[in-house]
């Protein structure tokens, strides 16, 4: 019974947030874009999600010019589907009404060969080639067991050493890929303009200014502050309700 009534509300909820997206996407169609919000965030508040859902609330927001949010989804619905090419390019577009600019630090030395190779793809993508690349390495097995020559049985053997260095590669790559993106802890400024302090306390040093919309890194929290850095590697302590973490 108690199954029943658990497949019986799951249903529902989805019947209600299909209504609520389709009702999001009409007042979105009128340009009625904050009882668009509501709709949209309504599913959220249910416990479900989509990349379609946080791309649909970062459009609205950006009609309504608000940076931070419009950003902070866009980032939201990229990391749900990290391939998507609009996703990123209206990203871009809302990133590009920052305020702040910064330049990402160049990395140097055997590190920016890795990320620079890793970073091609993403670690979901890699994952797949992976699969690919094992599916190759078996065909070629069986064309080498299968082989009745000596020509074709190297062919086959020298195929599969290949593939399968590229499958090792690629198994490093997803797993470097992926290594990095479970450290990382990014978050998009919500404050109009917010002073990054030395040290987590009100009274220390200011050491630079953001404004709504930046993307930061979270470090380490200490009571109502958090360390963050930026692409360029600058770092300081922010209060932590003027930030809003991705994860």
């Amino acid at each position: 019974m108690k199954q029943l009534v658990f497949i019986f509300l799951i249903i529902t909820q989805s019947i209600l947030a299909q209504t609520s997206f389709d009702k999001g996407n009409n007042l979105y169609q009128k340009g009625k874009y904050n009882e668009a919000i509501i709709a949209y965030e309504s599913i959220l508040k249910s416990g479900q999600q989509s990349a379609e859902l946080y791309f649909n609330l970062g459009n609205c927001y950006y009609k309504l010019n608000k940076v931070a949010p419009a950003i902070y989804n866009f980032e939201k619905s990229l990391l749900l589907n990290p391939t998507d090419n609009e996703i990123k390019n209206n990203l871009a577009f809302a990133q590009k009404t920052t305020i702040d600019e910064i330049t990402e630090a160049p990395r140097v030395g055997f590190s920016k060969i890795i990320q620079d190779f890793t970073s091609i793809f993403h670690y979901d993508v890699w994952a797949w080639i992976c699969i690919f690349l094992a599916t190759l390495f078996l065909l070629c097995f069986l064309g080498y067991y299968f082989s009745n020559t000596t020509i074709l049985k190297r062919v086959f053997f020298t195929s599969m050493v290949f593939v399968l260095l590229f499958l090792v590669g690629g198994f490093f790559a997803a797993f470097y890929e992926k290594n990095i993106d479970d450290k990382e802890r990014p978050a998009i400024v919500f404050a109009e303009v917010i002073s990054i302090k030395s040290e987590p306390k009100s009274t220390s040093e200011e050491v630079f200014v953001l404004h709504a919309g930046t993307k930061v890194l979270v470090l380490e929290s200490l009571n109502n502050y958090k360390k963050i850095q930026l692409a360029d590697l600058k770092e300081g302590w922010i209060e932590k309700n003027a930030i809003k973490e991705l994860k």
